[in-house]
């Protein structure tokens, strides 16, 4: 899929001309022209964001702020245009949770280095928060193939692990077995839907009085429930 990327901007020229530039380096652009659209157009889930700071009905600092409150938002890389910029601007601009600033007139060549640098660093984070979780008292570390629970480490086999490790990544989900079972086996190996049975029901038995983290939906699959 392609990245998206919401452009917002009340100068219509300049979307368009950004706009084809992103485009020909294969992003997907979402464009908006004042603040309340912007926000507005958050719906669409854009992989980063690009804000005009003078902008109609909510400015540039607003939207940030605004965006920064949505949950599934608050490290969205988020980059202001701005015709003019003094310290104190970018000052106020970081504080509201901007990541970087481009002055206008915008180097299409600059704006789109900086977008695939952003994403870059993102990605990088997010591989990184991927590997270690944590979901209450249990830790996950999938590069060391660690399972604690309460701080002491416990032994889970290659399927177990991997099993816990993906449910985890997708807390509250409920995932079919059949989907489980492609999933963490493939598509190219046969296994019965017992298997995934037998399987969690040994996770449980490490978790021990944390077992009921993981839920039967009955006539569905599996679940671990998300922990305040």
């Amino acid at each position: 899929m392609k990245p998206k990327i919401l452009l917002a901007d009340d100068e219509k020229d300049i979307v368009e001309f950004l706009k084809y530039n992103l485009e020909s380096e294969g992003f997907e652009v979402i464009s908006a022209f004042d603040g309340q659209q912007a926000l507005s157009k958050m719906v669409y889930e854009p992989d980063l964001v690009v804000l005009d700071i003078m902008m109609p009905k909510l400015n540039g600092y607003e939207v940030c702020k605004q965006i920064r409150l949505k949950k599934n938002f608050e490290n969205i890389p988020i980059i202001f245009l701005t015709a003019k910029i003094s310290e104190l601007d970018e000052l106020r601009g970081f504080e509201v949770g901007a990541d970087d600033y481009l002055k206008k007139p915008i180097s299409p060549k600059m704006l789109v280095a900086r977008v695939k640098s952003k994403l870059k660093r993102t990605k990088s984070q997010q591989s990184e928060i991927k590997t270690r979780v944590k979901l209450g008292p249990i830790e996950i570390d999938k590069e060391r193939f660690t399972v604690k629970v309460d701080g002491e480490e416990i032994a889970f086999p290659k399927k177990e692990f991997e099993i816990l490790h993906f449910l985890i990544i997708n807390k509250g989900k409920v995932f079919p077995r059949d989907v489980l079972l492609n999933e963490i086996w493939g598509n190219d190996i046969f296994v019965v839907d017992r298997t995934i049975d037998v399987h969690i029901r040994k996770i449980r038995e490490k978790l021990g009085m944390y077992s009921k983290l993981i839920e039967t939906v009955k006539g569905v699959g599996y679940r671990i429930k998300d922990v305040e």
